[in-house]
């Protein structure tokens, strides 16, 4: 009996530290984004706007093509099977605007983009640069932390925008260019079957949500992190992992919300 109160115990006691944790990451992201706009504050978040979501651009579009390229030929040869192959363009574009440029975009972004955020701002606080902003009177929330997360939020939905665009123009390389199906039947089965509201709009509100997630991840592990590489290191592996689980995790949910009605 006292074994089982004594894991009761430690169990109560872990839950408690991580509700204690996500309030510490949800008060210091307010702390950060709530604050008047100043016209200095732009080319700060210019400059994190090209390191964030320019620099992740080129690993986005290889990943989208070459996706777009599999889903294509994938899907030609399960439609063949039922003489549907000219619905190719429809399932092309629906599986990328709902599901996969939203999650794959994601998932990359946190592995390039939320990585170099955690890894950035720790090195900032080991080599106590936030510190010193703290001594010169400068809130290193307001300074460091806040552009980088609305980069981060403007970012991954263009991002994932971007994604599906080449997804699809990959997804007409192979149906159409190689494997023969009418270019007029791509097109056309895709437009009347993707819908802005439903789809489109959809898969928006998803990239939104991964990005403030990852954003909020990436920045919160690096400014908490323990000032030495080891620590730095774990920070950024913890923000990779938990970027992704929590990707999967709230795909899952907004996915159940948005067409589970469907079913």
């Amino acid at each position: 009996m006292a074994t089982i109160i004594t894991h009761i115990t430690d169990l109560g006691a872990a839950l408690l530290s991580k509700l204690a944790q996500i309030g510490k990451a949800l008060l210091m992201l307010l702390q950060a984004i709530i604050v008047k706009p100043k016209a200095s504050s732009l080319p700060r978040l210019m400059q994190q706007l090209y390191v964030v979501g320019v620099q992740s651009l080129i690993i986005m579009l290889v990943s989208a093509l070459f996706i777009g390229m599999v889903l294509g030929l994938q899907g030609y040869t399960l439609l063949a099977a039922y003489g549907s192959e000219q619905a190719v363009g429809q399932m092309v574009a629906l599986t990328l605007v709902r599901e996969l440029s939203p999650v794959v975009a994601a998932l990359l972004f946190a592995g390039r983009a939320g990585s170099a955020l955690t890894a950035e701002i720790g090195l900032m606080k080991a080599t106590e640069q936030l510190a010193s902003l703290e001594m010169f009177g400068v809130d290193p929330l307001h300074r460091i932390v806040a552009p980088r997360f609305w980069a981060g939020m403007i970012s991954l939905p263009l991002l994932v925008a971007i994604f599906s665009l080449v997804g699809i123009y990959g997804g007409h390389l192979v149906a159409v260019d190689w494997l023969g199906v009418y270019s007029g039947s791509y097109w056309g089965n895709m437009q009347q079957a993707v819908d802005f509201n439903e789809d489109v709009l959809n898969g928006m509100i998803k990239a939104l949500v991964f990005a403030f997630l990852i954003s909020w991840i990436a920045l919160y592990q690096g400014y908490t992190c323990i000032p030495t590489s080891q620590g730095i290191s774990a920070a950024t592996t913890r923000t990779v992992v938990y970027s992704s689980l929590a990707i999967l995790g709230f795909d899952f949910i907004l996915t159940a919300l948005m067409f589970g009605g469907a079913v």
